[in-house]
């Protein structure tokens, strides 16, 4: 097998650096915050399967630089609301990924650093669709 010149771990962990990461308990604590906008990145599946943060939008990660960038004909205007974004998938490395990436963009987001995984774990609220 190739050996890759820079390893998925590697590239999350130079991302990590680059970026604000928040933590769950935290993060937990913002629920209530209307100035806070959670991004849920993970695949609908996944939303349909394990649940939701609540009043999380949904942006599955191949949408996310169109979705933020409004010169682009995707663009969704919750981006251009005045709040404060931060992203999330089910572990933190999709999302480390995307928010270094919209911050080379000059969009300003966070991402929670343990995901979506942990903050189920510590007792954050989950909705369902069923």
């Amino acid at each position: 097998m190739k050996k890759l010149k820079t390893s998925s771990a590697e590239l999350v962990a130079g991302a990590r650096a680059r970026i604000e990461e928040i933590e769950t308990a935290d993060a937990i604590a913002l629920i209530e915050d209307p100035r806070v906008q959670f991004v849920d990145l993970r695949d609908i599946r996944e939303r349909q399967r394990s649940g939701f943060i609540p009043g999380s939008f949904h942006c599955p990660r191949g949408m996310a630089e169109f979705w933020i960038d409004p010169e682009s004909p995707y663009f969704k205007e919750i981006f251009a609301e005045d709040r404060r974004f931060v992203f999330h998938c089910a572990s933190g490395w999709r999302s480390a990924l995307t928010v270094a990436t919209l911050k080379e963009m000059g969009f300003e987001a966070a991402h929670l650093k343990d995901g979506y995984n942990d903050w189920v774990k510590q007792g954050g609220p989950v909705e369902s669709d069923s």
